[in-house]
């Protein structure tokens, strides 16, 4: 189960079992409720814990407290309370009890654990034998424990690909296709590719670490699924910059980075006593010695104060660093600290929730810790510290977007919301080559066979994973409708001024749980882009080039909207005046054959938004329903963002469509709740 606050509660009540977790501020904690099995009937467990907790929450949305509804095995759910109002709800008729979440166990990959994705639920070897995830990066290392075949029967029948890995490389009965197109090889001389690739489709391997760091179990998302791994390029983002996000088109699933309960940090222990906090990936062990403590800009005969302060290249002397640890103001200090023999490295934070290994012992440090830092050198004559080994810990805010993390709005669809949703993407650990350095320093001559790894690049190989495991329930599902049922089944993220809102985390954090049991999907055809390239202003010989046949278009299809694409999200971009925008959605029953889903607005902000009809009711599945969605608003504030979301509900299903509004410009705040 999730962690979300520092006490975890749990809640249980006679008709709904409630699981909450408190987190959002110091007094919040996570608490589970329970409330007995499902009532006979029409019910919708969401909407009653939803409207439950508003009854106890009165100054804040239930939606943002609300970590989860189980509507399954039992009835109930788990959100962030307060003391008090874990109290309240404790005294309502509908609930049976609440109790603290319990915490779990760490462990290597916690990122599936953490979605609750455990080994059972990705399935037994054989499971998804007949899923095969390409994986187009850096290559893959064929050898690695992630990628034995052993217990692997020969490839899939439908499998028409091929195994062209070049110099030194042989596929076995996991890894069943490889290219290396412009490289020598399809070998992964980066460690990317590899890493990514068993997040996705990796063995389960047990007491795989990082130096011992997180040790547990590594795995991927759907490890009996086979490989083909296609080597084409290397890693990088642009993030978090507003409208930065890339691979904006509609028809592909854009994925933002967000934590996980497991966070790795370290310490450095003061001569004075004082402890700090700060964040590496810091595998070396100084014992528990105090060694001496010196600042770059005291430990330099070349350089001028303010370079050898940053520790530029060629800047510390060797005599002056050995043995000691060296401060520096720039976080690149830590290679020129590595060159000159100095024993460990204090370095300044380039991401507060993000930690990066390191060459030598050494750790990053907020700036106000680092000046206390700097502070404590100037107080003494025979300054000293010493740096711990990095630990593991409990997390109780996430899933938060990762402060790297490419942000909305679309660059190039105003009305089609970009990213579509968030995966673990922070301190991830996986398969990496160990002919390679876990750094990027040459003179790091550590080799491993499981690195960390934070980045977007490490969220698309989860979100791959869940889409392959969909994949694997639902052979005959399109494209569109596998992401339809990953982005309406996420979790709804905390909206903080810190993360953008839906321009940094989309629908919300994918649930792979859920996400097979969707309920209903929204499916989009070819039809349907060709229309959108018509609403966009393409001329027909441009479609035609795109689709390759002699699609065609009525005068009405010019006047079509973006945002009118049959997508399971619904953005707009408006002027700041007075405002009417209208949806039009076509949802397919892949639920229940007899059916009738209702809808509900759950809305943080002054929108007025109606929906017709309010009801769907289907007799069949795969049958088809449409719907509109309007929204009245008023002095939208320019660069601002207001939010609702549309929930479908027949009972047993949620599915769930964020609604963002937002002005004009190139940077956007969020309002208050």
């Amino acid at each position: 189960m999730a962690q979300y606050g520092s006490i975890p509660l749990c809640i249980l009540t006679l008709s709904i079992s409630v699981l909450f977790c408190s987190a959002t501020g110091d007094d919040r904690k996570e608490d589970i409720v329970y409330m007995g099995s499902l009532p006979e009937g029409e019910y919708s467990p969401s909407s009653h814990h939803l409207s439950l907790l508003q009854e106890v929450v009165k100054d804040s949305s239930s939606e943002n407290v609300l970590v989860r509804s189980y509507k399954r095995s039992f009835n109930g759910f788990s959100a962030k309370l307060t003391s008090e109002e874990a109290q309240k709800l404790a005294s309502k008729k509908e609930v049976v009890s609440i109790f603290p979440s319990t915490t779990l166990q760490l462990q290597t990959t916690r990122s599936w654990d953490f979605m609750g994705f455990n080994v059972t639920a990705s399935g037994k070897r054989g499971t998804h034998s007949d899923i095969i995830v390409g994986v187009i990066d850096t290559g893959i290392w064929p050898e690695s424990e992630s990628f034995n075949d052993d217990g692997f029967g020969p490839p899939p029948t439908k499998w028409r690909g091929a195994c062209e890995g070049g110099e030194n490389f042989t596929c076995n009965n996991k890894i069943i296709g490889a290219r290396h197109y412009s490289f020598s090889s399809a070998r992964d001389d980066l460690g990317h590719g590899s890493h990514t690739a068993s997040t996705a489709a990796g063995n389960i391997v047990k007491k795989a670490s990082f130096y011992g760091l997180a040790q547990g179990t590594a795995r991927g998302g759907v490890p009996s699924a086979r490989i083909s791994a296609y080597k084409v390029c290397g890693p990088g983002n642009d993030g978090p910059v507003s409208g930065s996000v890339a691979s904006v088109a509609p028809w592909i699933f854009t994925v933002a980075a967000s934590s996980t309960d497991s966070r790795i940090i370290d310490k450095v222990v003061l001569g004075n006593g004082k402890t700090l906090v700060g964040n590496s990936v810091n595998s070396f062990s100084l014992k528990g010695k105090m060694f001496p403590l010196v600042y770059g800009k005291s430990a330099s005969r070349e350089c001028k104060h303010l370079e050898a302060s940053l520790c530029y290249s060629g800047c510390l002397d060797r005599a002056l660093v050995k043995g000691k640890i060296v401060v520096c103001d720039d976080v690149n200090g830590r290679t020129e600290a590595k060159r000159a023999g100095a024993l460990g490295a204090i370095l300044p934070i380039s991401f507060e929730d993000i930690s990066f290994i390191l060459p030598l012992p050494g750790l990053s440090l907020t700036e106000d810790k680092l000046n206390a830092v700097k502070s404590y050198l100037n107080s003494t004559k025979k300054p000293s510290a010493n740096i711990l080994k990095s630990e593991a810990i409990k997390d109780n805010a996430a899933p938060e977007v990762a402060s790297f993390s490419s942000r909305g709005p679309n660059p190039i669809i105003s009305d089609i919301l970009k990213p579509d949703a968030s995966a673990p993407g922070v301190d991830i650990l996986a398969a990496f080559p160990p002919v390679l350095s876990p750094t990027d320093d040459t003179a790091d001559k550590r080799h491993v066979k499981y690195s960390v790894m934070s980045g977007t690049s490490m969220a698309c190989p989860h979100a791959a994973g869940v889409a392959a495991h969909v994949k694997a329930a639902h052979p005959d599902w399109s494209a569109s409708a596998i992401k339809s049922a990953i982005m309406t089944t996420a979790w709804p993220m905390n909206v903080t001024e810190r993360s953008d809102g839906e321009f940094a985390f989309g629908s919300g954090h994918v649930n792979p749980v859920t996400a097979i049991h969707p309920g209903l999907v929204y499916e989009t055809q070819k039809s349907d882009y060709i229309q959108l390239f018509c609403g966009l202003g393409y001329t027909a010989e441009k479609i035609r080039q795109i689709s390759g046949d002699n699609s065609s278009y009525s005068k009405a299809a010019r006047n079509t909207l973006p945002r009118d694409l049959n997508y399971p999200s619904m953005p707009a971009k408006v002027a700041v005046e007075s405002f009417t925008i209208k949806f039009h959605r076509t949802d397919t029953n892949v639920g229940n054959a007899n059916s009738t889903y209702k809808a509900k607005i759950f809305s943080r902000s002054s929108l007025k938004i109606k929906v017709v009809p309010e009801a769907l009711s289907f007799k069949s599945l795969k049958e088809k329903k449409s719907f509109a969605v309007t929204i009245v608003g008023r002095d939208l504030t320019y660069n601002s963002i207001l939010s609702a979301s549309l929930v479908w509900s027949d009972g047993s299903h949620s599915v769930r469509s964020p609604i963002v509004v937002y002005g004009g410009g190139d940077e956007f705040t969020t309002p208050s709740a």
